[in-house]
């Protein structure tokens, strides 16, 4: 029955049928582009009813653009979706609220029409889906396959998931506690990366690239380098220019944050033949005075030292030799993109020998150009079939040292001649070099390796690495420390 001195559980009746409102429009917008003039007329109404703008039923309008206008809404945006921790009683009226800003996110990034999409229509969507990697608590680019944001961990290089003109403040929703992903039923993030890899393919690239204007809107992902890859032969002049600065940019942000977790690797035992270095900077103040004290003057208190002592800082190094193997065959993108670039990082450190072989039907040692991932993955050819054989004939002279070589092999192990290509990995393995197979994983995410290889490998004492790419750093950094 109904309070009448207080009117509660009308007020609450009412909040409950608001929230209800408004997900029957999400819901009747995602399965049907039409308008259903009856929930638009009663979802309007209950936004301008909780003081929010109406810009927030409009999917033509970027999250952005909301937020550019009404500053105060970027922080109700961050961290929207994290679960709060339960509390005594529900505050409804906070409920609609929060109703009207998911289905502002979740409109804007999962309806996505049809038809042809222009440079300016994939870059919303982009920061969009940025903006929804916020609410859920992450930074932009965490959860779509191939990008990371340049605060999170390693992966895959991003940066705002949004197409740099809009406010997206950065930051990953402080405050909140970082949500256990893997309860997200169906799992989000290779969701995202499907929708962005077929709005890439809805794009008229070539027409896009042609045109600076419009070329300098595209923020760069792993579905869309996995085009230009696979489209830069067709290209020349502007439109090849742009499409290599494209890969440039995105190269470099992928190195940034796995040059950060490489840097991060332990090192060496100190090597205490080598005479430490006598230098100020090396001084070793509490030794020399640990040492000199029987040297004491207690009349004129002071100390004379007889002898300095230096820390040693010289490491034991071996020289390791990293070979690298990548199917380039296109399911491979991703995982060609990342190892590229980590290959070109181990380059650059001393006493790490790094050698890169990329294969389809046919081999192809590009060695000469690893410290330059970028030149490196212009000499790809995505799409053929797949012969590894070709690429062990390649690999197996490079193994001079077994003790000291790590031969990393990048594939989803589809092959034309598989036992016999087995044999040989095996073979690897048994003469004493580390040998580390790893899955595939496609633009969207979804890893998918061959489970006669899986199994073996697993036999074998060797298994698949699959998934974010810091298992194979850790790795590397343990063979090579």
């Amino acid at each position: 029955m109904t309070d009448h001195t207080t009117g509660q559980p009308a007020a609450a009746d009412a909040d409950e049928n608001r929230r209800q409102v408004l997900y029957w429009r999400l819901l009747a917008r995602l399965f049907d582009p039409e308008e259903q003039a009856g929930l638009e007329s009663a979802s309007l109404a209950v936004v301008e009813d909780i003081g929010l703008p109406p810009a927030l039923l409009d999917p033509q309008t970027s999250v952005d653009a909301v937020v550019q206008r009404h500053p105060e809404l970027a922080a109700e945006f961050e961290g929207l979706m994290v679960p709060e921790p339960q509390e005594d009683g529900r505050d409804r009226a906070a409920e609609v609220r929060r109703a009207a800003l998911v289905s502002k996110v979740l409109l804007n990034v999962f309806a996505t029409g049809s038809g042809t999409v222009t440079a300016g229509q994939l870059a919303r969507w982009q920061s969009d889906a940025g903006w929804l990697e916020r609410a859920l608590g992450c930074a932009p680019g965490d959860l779509r396959g191939g990008r990371a944001g340049r605060g999170a961990g390693p992966g895959m290089g991003g940066g705002p998931g949004g197409a740099g003109g809009g406010v997206s403040p950065t930051g990953t929703g402080a405050g909140h506690p970082t949500p256990d992903l893997s309860t997200l039923v169906p799992a989000i993030g290779p969701e995202l990366g499907a929708l962005e890899a077929d709005l890439v393919k809805r794009m008229h690239l070539r027409e896009v690239l042609a045109d600076p204007r419009l070329a300098a809107q595209l923020t760069p992902s792993m579905s869309l380098i996995e085009q230009l890859l696979r489209d830069k032969n067709n290209l020349s002049g502007v439109a090849l220019a742009n499409a290599k600065a494209l890969i440039r940019r995105f190269v470099d942000e992928v190195a940034e944050v796995l040059r950060t977790q490489v840097e991060k690797a332990s090192v060496g035992p100190l090597d205490r033949s080598v005479p430490p270095k006598r230098t100020f900077r090396n001084l070793d103040l509490d030794r020399t005075i640990w040492k000199n004290l029987t040297n004491w003057d207690p009349e004129q208190e002071r100390l004379y030292v007889d002898r300095l002592y230096y820390r040693h800082t010289a490491r034991k190094t071996t020289p390791q030799r990293l070979v690298v193997v990548v199917d380039q065959s296109g399911s491979m993108v991703d995982s060609m993109v990342n190892c590229t670039i980590l290959a070109s990082i181990f380059a650059g450190l001393p006493k790490v020998d790094v050698h890169l072989i990329a294969y389809d039907t046919q081999a192809l040692d590009l060695t000469p150009w690893v410290s330059d991932p970028f030149e490196t993955l212009l000499r790809t050819n995505l799409g053929g079939g797949t012969d590894g054989t070709v690429a062990m004939a390649l690999a197996q002279p490079k193994i001079a040292e077994p003790r000291n070589t790590v031969v990393v092999w990048i594939s989803d192990f589809y092959e034309w001649r598989s036992e016999p290509l087995f044999e040989s990995m095996a073979a690897i393995h048994r003469s004493g070099a580390k040998f580390i197979p790893v899955g595939s994983v496609t633009s969207s995410g979804r890893g998918s390796v061959n489970p006669w290889f899986r199994e073996r490998f697993k036999d074998l004492g060797t298994p698949v690495l699959s998934g974010h790419i810091r298992k194979l750093v850790h790795e590397l950094k343990t063979f090579l420390a």
